[in-house]
């Protein structure tokens, strides 16, 4: 026992750590499951995309992540109207419609709208009956040759790199930063002082 008033020693060498322990043996098995769920989902929706339906690019709320570009919900009634889609028509050949969201601006709209055209140059719309086709519907051929989509089904455009790089000129070399900056801070020193003898002799 310890002396004086000091803190009774309590050493915890009964807690069974070894039966509290997480692990993650599983984790080669459940990749494996996940793949064939997957499978089994893509085959499930086969003729369609395995990805789903088609969504917009949007980008995401709040100053601090409003840089980046992500998958929206669904395309706006504005951005259908634009690509001469109709809104219940879209639903059914596979575009995702969220009728509450708006284009803030003319940008999202153009490159949600070329997203939808690009998707419906590449549509194959099945009959519902081989006999009687509608108007829209793809010919025996096309049916025929048509694979399920595997991935993203419309790439998004490549963001441009911030850097930029280009040719060191002679004037670039002879530049002198250091004595550029001490004469402009010269000169935003002594332009008060400058304007001040000005008009005093304007005024002599």
């Amino acid at each position: 026992m310890p002396r004086h008033n000091n803190v009774i020693a309590n050493q915890h060498f009964h807690k069974d750590w070894q039966n509290r322990v997480k692990t993650w043996f599983q984790q080669p098995v459940q990749k494996k499951i996940r793949r064939e769920k997957r499978k089994i989902k893509a085959a499930k929706l086969a003729p369609r995309p395995a990805a789903g339906a088609l969504r917009p690019l949007v980008h995401c709320p709040t100053q601090k992540y409003n840089m980046k570009v992500r998958q929206g919900r669904g395309f706006t009634l504005e951005e259908l109207k634009e690509a001469g889609i109709n809104a219940k028509l879209a639903q059914t050949i596979g575009i995702a419609v969220d009728h509450r969201r708006t284009n803030k601006s003319a940008e999202s709209l153009n490159l949600n709208v070329q997203r939808l055209k690009e998707y419906s140059s590449r549509l194959v719309v099945f009959p519902r009956r081989a006999s009687r086709t509608k108007k829209g519907d793809a010919s025996a051929d096309d049916v025929k040759a048509a694979t399920q989509l595997v991935g993203e089904i419309v790439a998004a455009p490549a963001a441009e790199s911030p850097v930029t790089f280009t040719a060191v000129t002679d004037e670039m070399k002879g530049f002198k930063a250091y004595s550029s900056q001490r004469i402009a801070r010269n000169e935003h020193k002594l332009v008060g002082r400058r304007i001040a003898k000005v008009n005093a002799d304007a005024k002599s």
